[in-house]
Parts: structure tokens; sequence; C-alpha cells
């Protein structure tokens, strides 16, 4: 039996990527998108669905804070998000009626996560962490098979973690500060050091906090009994070399033992880089399709 066509949709905050497609080998057509407006954005999108024919299912994957209750008045929205003008925006029904076909919709950073966990760096286990660290600190949980949500979907990003002894900088958070994302976000690197993260020389000194402070959140993310193995991704963790060998090391000296599980080592393949870049997101909006179809 051949696998399902989907149409799969990843609305970042830059940009919006479009894939009709079954999988990582069979992607018959891609499309980008500037997000600007939502009309303008998911009017272009529309565009793209109504073009498109013969997709059995809508995987919409999309930046958030979103509302995943589907017993909500306002699910499938974008909620209270920072980006102007997206607050209280509808995306998945929206989408879903231009499509007319069974409809999956959750944060990017889940679709990301269920990208990895069906073709990539998680495709062998079924109960993943994928932790994005770019602009933003995200963490999308998946526990057989399907991403972890309940009133919310996970911001763990937003933790507080145990600071570094001797470091007191604020943080860059408008929200919390010092959360993880406030600390070792490519925007708080820059905030910190006057340097965009991949132009931070690999000896600098700041690249000891953001690695203390992953650590922090890995040990946290452990600590949910979820994850049989970690994936992280994204821009920061991109070009430096010596950062996930001293995340390893860190997590488990934090954790001293305290979790025997015997998946946690090796621990470098527990902790382990992410596999498909920037098509994680788009191709884990056609997983959300698949999961879809099977739910309806």
């Amino acid at each position: 039996m051949s696998a399902p066509l989907i149409a799969g949709v990843e609305l970042g905050g830059t940009k919006v990527i479009c894939v009709l497609a079954s999988g990582p080998n069979d992607v018959r057509e891609r499309v980008q998108i500037p997000t600007t407006t939502p009309d303008e954005t998911l009017g272009a999108v529309e565009d793209v669905l109504r073009r498109w024919s013969g997709y059995d299912a809508l995987g919409v994957a999309s930046f958030g804070p979103v509302s995943l209750d589907r017993s909500d008045a306002n699910y499938g929205f974008i909620t209270a998000t920072t980006k102007p003008g997206w607050s209280d925006t509808d995306v998945g029904l929206r989408l879903a009626k231009i499509a007319g076909v069974p409809f999956g919709f959750d944060s990017d950073v889940n679709g990301a996560a269920l990208g990895e966990g069906r073709w990539g760096a998680a495709h062998d286990v079924e109960d993943h962490a994928y932790i994005t660290v770019g602009t933003g600190v995200g963490v999308g949980l998946v526990l057989h098979g399907a991403p972890v949500a309940g009133m919310t979907h996970a911001e763990l990003g937003h933790i507080r973690p145990v600071r570094m002894t001797g470091d007191a900088w604020r943080g860059s958070c408008a929200f919390h500060g010092d959360c993880v994302e406030g600390l070792v976000s490519g925007t708080a690197i820059r905030a910190r050091t006057g340097t965009a993260a991949q132009d931070l020389a690999a000896n600098d000194p700041a690249w000891e906090t953001v690695a203390h402070t992953l650590a922090q959140l890995c040990h946290m993310v452990v600590l949910t009994g979820i994850p049989r193995r970690i994936v992280m991704g994204g821009g920061v963790m991109v070009g430096v070399p010596q950062l996930l060998p001293e995340i390893r090391a860190r997590l488990v000296a934090s954790l001293g033992g305290y979790v025997a599980a015997p998946g946690l080592m090796p621990i470098d393949r527990f902790v382990v880089p992410a596999e498909l870049g920037g098509m994680a997101g788009p191709l884990g909006a056609v997983q959300l399709g698949v999961l879809a179809l099977e739910r309806d």
C-alpha cells in the first residue's frame, strides 16, 4: 500500500514552507512564502492548496503559542504571540476549509519533533524529545508516536534553570528574563555578547553558559520520564562542534546517577544531533496529516 499524499504547511515567523509529499523521498513540490501579514500570508498558502490536487490530508505546524484543544472555540488559532498582527489568528480551520480533507494542527516544534521521529534522528524509538535552539528555544515531546499536549503544548524553553555559578546576567526574554530561552537563544547570545551565534568564536566563554543551561533543560526533560532520545537542532546548535559533547557531559554530571534507565547510556546515543535540517518542520507537517488520517 502506497503512503498517502499529504499537503504539509510549516508556518514560521519569517517564512512558510508548503510541501506536497508522502515522505522525504517523495516531495512532489515545495513552495516558500514570506511571513508578512496574516491575510497576505495565509491567502498565499490558500492559493497553493487550491492549486494542488489529489492530496489525502492536510498537516499544519505553526509558530505559536497555538491552541491545540479541539473542544475550544479557538482551536487552530495562534493565540497571544509576540509577532505583531498575528495574535488571535485562525490558521488551522481557515486552511482546512480550503483543503476539504482531514487535517492535523500542532505547534512548529511538535511538528519538527514528529518529522525527526518518523524519518530522522529518532526514527527507531517511539518516545523522544526534540529541542530546537535558534531565535527562540522550543521543546517538542512525542509519546507513543504522537505529540504530547494537554491544556497547551509544552513551553519548556521558558523554564528557569539552575544558573551557572557567578553568572548574574539578567537574560533577554521579554517575559521571564533568565529562562532558558532568555539565556541561550540566538537572540540571547547576541544580546549578551554583541555577536551573532554563528560568528561567535568557538572558545568564547559564553558557550560555557550555553552548554550549562541546555544541560539543565535536558535534565528536566529526562525527568519527565518520556524521552528515549533527545534530538537537538536549530541554528545555534549548528557549526559549534564542541557544544553537543559539552551538553552531554554536563547532563550526566547534573543527573548524578539518579536516572538509571538503560537507554540513557551511552550518552552520545541518547542526546543526538537532528538529521533533517530545514525539512524537519515541513515533513513534520506531513506526519500531522498522516496522523489525522489515522484519527479520522
